[in-house]
This record gives C-alpha cells, sequence and structure tokens, in this order.
C-alpha cells in the first residue's frame, strides 16, 4: 500500500503523527474520503437561500431547522454565511465554543436540540470583521463537512449568504446532489427580482428547488386585528406561479420574531398558538412532504 493511499485510509489526520508533513495530494485524498463518509450521514441537504440581504433568510432558516427537530428529526444547520455569521445569535448561543473529539470538532447543540457551527464559535471577539477571499471560504466551508462530526443527521440546513455568488457555489459543489434549494423574499418588487435570480441560479447549478417562501407578509395590528400589507402581499406568490416552481407558504411580518430572535429564541419552538410560529410548522411540513415524501414522522 502506498503512503497516500494508507493515509486517505486513516480515520483522523489529527490521529496521524505525520500528517503535517503530508503533501498536497495525499491531504486533498484524505479530505474528500472524510467528507464523502461524513455526507453518507445526512440523509437530506437543504440550502435556505435568497437573492438579496434583509428579507429575514437567517431567521427563517433557524425556525425551520428548529421546527424540522421539533418533529422528532436529526437536525443540524450549517452557518454559511462567513461575513456575518448570525446563527448562534439567534439560537441563544452566543460566547460557545465547540470542541474536539477523535472525529473531528463537534457541532455545538442549541436548546432545541439542533446541531450548529458557525463562524462565529472561531471569532474571539464578535465585532471581528472576517476579511477573506473565495478560496479561504471554499477551504472553511470543506472543514466544516469534513473535519465536523455531524453524526446521522436526517436534515442539515445551510444558511447561505445572500446572492449567487462564491460561497453559494461552493457549498453547492461540496455538497454535491441530492441537494434542496429553499428561497426566501418579501413581497415587495425590489426583492423578488432578485429571489428570481436565485429560483434560476439554483435550476443552473442542478439543485432542486423546493420552493418560495414570502417572508414579511402581511402586519396583523394588535389593536384591531386587521391585517395590514406593509410590503405588499402575495408577490412570492405570482413568482412562484410564474417560475413554476412551488409556493411554500407566507409567513407574517411579526414583532414577536424579532423580539425572539434578539432573546436567542425560536418562534417555532413556541405552542402558544402564535399564527406566525404555525405559519412557520406549515412551511416545514411542505419541506418534509417535498423532500422526503412525508409531511413528519
Amino acid at each position: 500500500m502506498s503512503k497516500q493511499e494508507k493515509c486517505a485510509s486513516e480515520s483522523s489526520c489529527g490521529a496521524c503523527e505525520s500528517a503535517a508533513g503530508c503533501d498536497a495530494n495525499t491531504q486533498q485524498l484524505h479530505t474528500e474520503r472524510l467528507l464523502k463518509e461524513k455526507l453518507s450521514r445526512i440523509k437530506h441537504r437543504i440550502v435556505v437561500m435568497s437573492g438579496k440581504g434583509g428579507v429575514g433568510k437567517s431567521t427563517v432558516a433557524v425556525n425551520l431547522a428548529v421546527a424540522l427537530a421539533q418533529k422528532g428529526h436529526s437536525v443540524g444547520i450549517l452557518d454559511g454565511d462567513v461575513h456575518g455569521p448570525n446563527v448562534p445569535k439567534l439560537l441563544g448561543m452566543d460566547g460557545v465554543r465547540p470542541t474536539m473529539s477523535a472525529l473531528g470538532l463537534i457541532p455545538a447543540a442549541s436548546r432545541d436540540n439542533v446541531k450548529v457551527i458557525s463562524m462565529a464559535f472561531l471569532l474571539d471577539d464578535p465585532d471581528t470583521p472576517v476579511a477573506w477571499r473565495g478560496p479561504m471560504k471554499h477551504g472553511l466551508f470543506q472543514q466544516f463537512l469534513s473535519d465536523v462530526d455531524w453524526g446521522d443527521l436526517d436534515f442539515l440546513v445551510v444558511d447561505l449568504p445572500p446572492g449567487t455568488g462564491d460561497e453559494p457555489l461552493s457549498i453547492a459543489q461540496i455538497l454535491g446532489n441530492p441537494l434542496w434549494a429553499v428561497i426566501v423574499t418579501t413581497p415587495q418588487d425590489v426583492a423578488l427580482l432578485d429571489s428570481r435570480k436565485s429560483v434560476v441560479f439554483a435550476r443552473s447549478i442542478d439543485l432542486n428547488v423546493v420552493g418560495i417562501v414570502e417572508n414579511m407578509s402581511g402586519f396583523v395590528c394588535p389593536k384591531c386585528g386587521e391585517t395590514i400589507d406593509l410590503f405588499k402581499r402575495g408577490g412570492g406568490e405570482r413568482a412562484s406561479r410564474d417560475l413554476m416552481v412551488p409556493f411554500l407558504g407566507a409567513i407574517p411580518l411579526d414583532p414577536e420574531i424579532v423580539l425572539c430572535g434578539d432573546a436567542g429564541q425560536s418562534l417555532a419552538s413556541r405552542t402558544n398558538g402564535s399564527a406566525t410560529a404555525d405559519a412557520i410548522r406549515s412551511v416545514a411540513d411542505g419541506i418534509c412532504l417535498a423532500v422526503t415524501g412525508e409531511s413528519g414522522k
């Protein structure tokens, strides 16, 4: 057996005393083997994406992950936004540091029983900007998948940064197929223009488009109960018809989502009859049905 073959068959580079002296080809072989092994233990891989920022994509991704976990699924969430890693904040995990095992980095577990990996865990100061170019981010994403001990997952939810640039391309390449995409938009035309690009982009790289979620869709006045369409309404549904992709549902504009996010809690975990929480769970049901053929366990 050659040195390359022997090294590629090892379970962990960290367990090998000569790992630092391996050539680039051997290290790449080992990384690819580990990546294939880790991905084989993840049943369904879902990326949550948007054409532009400010549509609540991270909030939707976190709440969908929690809603899936509530249904009894084993769920992980990978924070793919290197420059603005907000997932730990939304899950009340500020200051958390993941630990190491013989099998790699162990994801931190949220109170909602979701496994989490984020660039935020690796920063000593949350105010530190990450000024990285594409190749460094690609390497990080590869490590987040090959060097992290995700274990057996029913779903891995990936919160992508907005747009159709380096990060979505890198993560799609690393995750491979089958890979499912959920597109988040708000109802106004400027957001819809970019969300439509996301659908076309996803198709161009052979992603399975689960559908479109219309976030911030109508505000229910707490005084009179009237629904006010602050950002219009129905744009996401129209885009889904035009582009012939499913419409997964509308999530209202709700101050409670803001309060929960700032407090590090997920609205999806609440069972107090919240219409917004019910809407999130309904979207999660639609994703389950599309991806697995079942609405839940």
